[in-house]
């Protein structure tokens, strides 16, 4: 166990604990210290706070940080495609129907579990289920995900994703014709309040902006690029949903009654751009799209319009 105390500066008097705390501590991102202030495992002399908490001059911050948890995920030989893999990063290619951490029903054949086999070295900041996780995509989306490889990688990854550096274009397959070869949807996304497996457009949800662009029209149906300034749960999923395009094979946002027979929603996350931790020079990946795409692409090409 590991303990740290702080004196506050007059100079922060009046900021968050948590965003403090942030900019003080190296190595942690925010989110885990919000975790400890949970916790109680963060004192503010002596005493349990919020994670909001306001700050004055000379306050003494303890931080007690716990040793860590023995990792009780299990490793499984699970092939991985591999894009790109050095000291800091691996950049994977996530195939249909593997969800990307261990959750409740879903223990085993993650990403995750594969990762533990593959490699020995991933960063810690997500705890002992998402190990070097920096961000998801959907059990049935496939493509381009980044993994970090150490606490450092993994904290630099975190805040391009924050300030929205990060490049991700998506592929989405949708019903209907998209008249306006291109558009953005600014709409905020929060759990949707009539049931709570969905997320919605919700007045008070957080701020979410996809843009999007065809690529193909088809006769009832259409291609489209889809660039993500934020990253939302479902976001791609409930915005296309919101202005009448659903994507297809979507159980949850989509159609009832889906013309093709299909194993999830048609998006694939297919370019993956950022700067590395190290090197400081900007990367970019792409990903083809899976055979199924590429079938089911074959087939609306050859429908009559």
């Amino acid at each position: 166990m590991e303990k740290t105390i702080f004196i506050v500066e007059k100079m922060f008097e009046g900021e968050r604990v948590d965003k403090y705390l942030s900019i003080i501590v190296e190595g942690k991102s925010r989110s885990y210290l919000q975790g400890l202030i949970t916790k109680g495992n963060i004192l503010i002399n002596g005493k349990e706070v919020k994670s909001n908490h306001k700050l004055k001059d000379l306050d003494e911050i303890k931080i007690i940080i716990p040793e860590p948890i023995e990792l009780k995920v299990d490793s499984e030989d699970i092939p991985l495609n591999v894009l790109y893999e050095d000291s800091d990063v691996i950049v994977v290619n996530k195939k249909r129907g593997m969800v990307v951490h261990p959750a409740p029903g879903n223990y085993n054949g993650t990403l995750v579990n594969a990762l533990l086999f593959y490699c020995s070295d991933l960063s810690t900041i997500n705890g002992v289920v998402r190990p070097g996780i920096v961000h998801r995509i959907d059990k049935d989306t496939t493509g381009i995900l980044v993994v970090a490889k150490n606490d450092e990688a993994h904290n630099f990854l975190s805040n391009q994703l924050r300030n929205h550096s990060m490049k991700r274009e998506y592929y989405a397959l949708v019903e209907g014709r998209i008249k306006e070869d291109k558009g953005t949807i600014d709409k905020p996304l929060g759990r949707n309040k009539k049931d709570r497996l969905k997320i919605g457009i919700v007045e008070d949800g957080r701020h979410a902006i996809t843009h999007y662009e065809v690529i193909e029209r088809y006769k009832n149906t259409t291609l489209v690029k889809c660039v993500l300034e934020t990253g939302r749960t479902h976001q791609i999923r409930v915005h296309m949903s919101s202005i009448g395009h659903p994507l297809l094979g979507d159980s949850l946002y989509g159609l009832k009654k889906q013309k093709f027979k299909l194993d999830g929603q048609m998006l694939h996350a297919r370019i993956l751009g950022f700067i590395h931790p190290t090197s400081k020079e900007f990367i970019e990946f792409t990903s083809d799209l899976p055979e199924d795409y590429k079938e089911l692409l074959e087939k609306l090409r050859k429908e009559v319009i």
